[in-house]
């Protein structure tokens, strides 16, 4: 069922990096060619504020919605409408990420330099962020719990929530998605989805009379169709962006050992998301590679989104790599940079310690990336395109800012000073020296 690529032999062997990376399943996703069509969205908002935001939602979404915030009434009515073995899951994924998320804050660090003279390093959290999250072919309160929690415990003083209306209710954005935000107590959020959200989050927005519906924030995260990520990149500058997120993507590295029911259950998981999800295979066994598309085949058929499913893992995105053994998978799936790796292969710890460029890794047979989604505590907004050989997922240290405290005194400087000198003279910028000098002038 998935197309497949030799990379036995010399195949491997003759690939540069660059060579690799472009011989291994990509989905297209040209965010540059979508620029042209988010500009005149985000300058309708600009101008047009509120009175814009609920046009593009008429035009983009199907219905207007009867605010642009969501009232604190309808916040109040999804969650106690919420079902309750929903709220109870909802509960321990808030639990668990708050547990992984509360070990990520960086402390304070004091430097003493040379006596007298220090650096501090303080975390300071972003003053306002917009998190948006997405509501297409399926709802995702999970990713409102991976965009706040570490927003929260990052101590950002002010949070906004951004969804796209739906026609099914009411012109506002899923119920179980305002009763996450309800159950983490975030009670600013938007009906707007799209790059026109983004938009609101950079400019604001203002009703007719002028008076501020939205206010601009600082720091726009979370994933998003290709329109979302064409905003980020024309608004980055304006706000600061956590990435231009892609389609999903899953790389499995797996040997003889590997069940090729499980490997097939977790292919299609990724690939049930959209018609460009990825879903790549990499491994040493032709004949788990055989029983893998047998499995696929049966499985797929037999899923609720069998039809999103069977696009994309015939898409040019998705396929089998075939290798000489794990170590040439494991160059393989290092340049291939996936947002999730599972290592499903003998001693899968060891081979997993080896892997140097993935967003998020899974372990054995039993850490499938859909734990990861929903549970596992970790955070699911990841780096996707191959991104993950340089970007981190989402994290409290994505709304913190790292700012050095320099503190000096007279000694401590003047000990310095002929340093500073030579350094600013032997790059023509005597002045830099001066500003040193001048500050013991009344020594002569």
């Amino acid at each position: 069922m998935l197309s497949r690529i030799d990379l036995r032999g010399a195949a491997l062997s003759d690939l540069d990096a660059r060579g690799l990376r472009a011989t291994l399943p990509r989905a297209e996703f040209d965010v540059e060619a979508a620029l042209d069509a988010v500009r005149p969205i985000c300058e309708h908002v600009e101008h047009g504020g509120e009175q814009a935001l609920l046009e593009l939602g008429e035009k983009f979404d199907g219905v207007r919605p009867p605010s642009l915030r969501v009232p604190q009434e309808v916040l109040d009515g999804a969650l106690a409408d919420l079902d309750p073995a929903v709220r109870a899951a909802l509960e321990e994924s808030i639990r668990r990420a708050r547990l992984v998320h509360s070990d990520q804050r960086r402390q304070t660090v004091t430097t003493q330099v040379a006596p007298g003279g220090s650096v501090t390093e303080k975390w300071i959290p972003v003053d306002r962020v917009g998190l948006y999250v997405p509501g297409g072919k399926a709802v995702y309160p999970s990713s409102v719990v991976m965009n706040v929690v570490p927003a929260q415990l990052a101590e950002v003083g002010s949070i906004a929530v951004a969804s796209p209306p739906q026609r099914d209710n009411g012109g506002y954005p899923h119920p179980t998605i305002l009763a996450a935000c309800a159950l983490l107590g975030v009670d600013e959020v938007y009906a707007a989805g799209g790059a026109q959200a983004v938009a609101m989050f950079a400019y604001g927005a203002r009703d007719a009379d002028g008076a501020t519906v939205c206010e601009p924030a600082t720091l726009v995260t979370g994933p998003g169709n290709i329109y979302v990520a064409a905003a980020k990149r024309l608004l980055k500058g304006l706000i600061g962006i956590d990435a231009e997120a892609g389609p999903t993507e899953i790389a499995i590295l797996a040997d003889g050992t590997a069940d090729p029911e499980l490997v097939a259950a977790d292919l299609i998981s990724q690939a049930e998301h959209d018609e460009l999800a990825a879903s790549v295979l990499v491994t040493d066994s032709t004949e788990l590679a055989d029983a893998v598309d047998v499995v696929l085949a049966r499985r797929a058929a037999a899923t609720k989104h069998h039809e999103r499913v069977d696009v994309a893992l015939r898409g040019r995105q998705s396929g089998t790599v075939l290798v000489d053994d794990v170590d040439a998978g494991l160059r393989v799936v290092d340049a291939y940079a996936a947002e999730h790796l599972e290592i499903q292969t003998a001693d899968a710890a060891a081979v997993a310690a080896r892997v140097r460029n993935a967003g998020a890794i899974f372990v054995g047979s039993f850490a499938p990336v859909s734990l990861g989604d929903y549970a596992a505590g970790s955070n699911h907004v990841l780096p996707t395109g191959g991104c993950a050989c340089h970007s981190s997922g989402l994290s409290v240290q994505s709304f913190l800012r790292g700012v050095h405290i320099v503190d000096y005194t007279r000694d401590a400087l003047a000990e310095v000073a002929d340093t500073v000198v030579t350094l600013a003279n032997s790059e023509d910028l005597p002045a830099h020296g001066e500003a040193v000098t001048a500050r013991f002038e009344g020594d002569r």
